[in-house]
């Protein structure tokens, strides 16, 4: 207990001694030895390395994990050498509401088989999912928490040991200049210096003793900078595959689409389309306007829905939705800001949508657009 004590009471003298030197030091009373310059380089590398790994680290945590609940379940998870447990992809989960909804509605229906493909592909993409997730965690976040929580840690500590020999040594060689001067006033040696001089020595030695040390763990920077490089290339090659793999799902996914449901999305919309009594006219880029004409009369304008029921019914046909080149055959006013005005002889380039009445198109000039009449212009080839 007596030992103890007398340890704690050491302790505390040479924290308040060095917190004295550091304030001294900051305040300018008091001279501070500085580090070689090949040293404080290193430091500053090491520092540089610590935050920009730090950053890389918890962005990479944040893409491949968005959820920051999720990130700190895992987070504790692993701090308590406990299994992470099992969490469903996002693409996994839609796969199954879809493939759960075909139950629903029929498998053998257009609809429903429909939903257990496109599920089953979602799924797959789950899959990979996971799978990217479980590689880079491995390849790249691993290495740089282990450096942020293994080396980093061990170079901290040595770096303030130094600091702590420095002080040290410092404060030995403030003792020193004062002794020497309480020994020119005595005009006398004293034994003060003698001891000055020793501890002088004694701190030189710790202090360079521990910037060897520290020098060594910081040249090992250059170390895990080619380290980190290498999970660098392994990262890329990772996302690099999943991206492939989802590429490859999605066109096998709209291979099976075409082939399997090809014929049954344009009967599904004759049907809808008879049943609903909306006719379609011919198309608006086949009409052709002579040069030379009067203008003619302003077309309806779409939006009036009364109008489109005088229309006769054809047959289905799907509208051209292809951009086109067209020449202006005479000036035109808008008429609201859904429109756009038109100048004679002037070129345009226009293109349809799918449910646009026929006598009018989407006219684009530059970063203008707005519908414009189908007789207002002659289409060009």
């Amino acid at each position: 207990m007596d030992f103890n004590v007398k340890k704690l009471a050491s302790d505390a003298g040479v924290f308040f001694t060095r917190a004295v030197q550091y304030t001294e030091e900051k305040l300018g009373q008091a001279e501070k030895t500085e580090l070689d310059a090949h040293l404080e380089n290193l430091i500053a590398r090491a520092d540089c390395t610590k935050n920009w790994t730090e950053k890389i680290f918890r962005q990479t945590e944040v893409l491949l994990q968005p959820n920051p609940s999720a990130r700190i379940e895992e987070f504790f998870y692993e701090k308590l050498d406990r299994k992470i447990p099992f969490r469903t992809t996002n693409a996994e989960l839609l796969g199954q509401y879809m493939q759960d909804a075909a139950k629903e509605f029929g498998p053998g229906t257009p609809y429903g088989s429909t939903l257990i493909t496109v599920g089953e592909f979602q799924r797959r993409l789950g899959g990979a999912e996971r799978e990217f997730l479980h590689m880079s965690a491995i390849n790249f976040l691993t290495p740089l928490r282990n450096f942020l929580e293994g080396d980093w840690k061990t170079i901290s500590k040595e770096r303030r040991l130094l600091e702590n020999r420095r002080l040290d040594l410092d404060i030995c060689k403030a003792r020193l200049k004062k002794a020497k001067l309480a020994e020119a006033k005595a005009a006398l040696w004293s034994e003060e210096v003698d001891k000055a001089e020793h501890e002088l020595r004694v701190a030189q030695t710790e202090f360079d003793r521990q910037a060897e040390v520290t020098c060594l763990l910081l040249e090992g920077i250059s170390s895990t900078h080619v380290n980190h490089l290498r999970c660098l290339h392994e990262f890329v090659e990772a996302q690099a595959a999943y991206y492939a793999q989802c590429h490859k799902h999605m066109q096998d996914l709209q291979k099976e689409l075409s082939s399997a449901n090809g014929d049954a999305f344009p009967n599904a919309f004759a049907v809808n389309a008879s049943t609903s009594g909306v006719s379609a006219g011919p198309s608006p880029l086949s009409t052709a306007t002579l040069p030379g004409a009067s203008p003619p009369s302003r077309p309806p304008n779409p939006s009036n829905a009364l109008e489109s029921s005088t229309l006769k019914i054809e047959e289905v046909k799907p509208a051209a939705t292809g951009t086109r080149k067209a020449k202006v055959l005479y000036d035109y006013d808008a008429a609201d800001t859904s429109e756009l005005s038109l100048l004679a002889d002037e070129l345009i380039t226009v293109y349809t949508v799918p449910g646009m009445d026929p006598d009018w198109l989407i006219g684009e000039r530059g970063n203008q657009k707005g519908k414009v009449p189908v007789t207002y212009l002659e289409l060009l080839s």
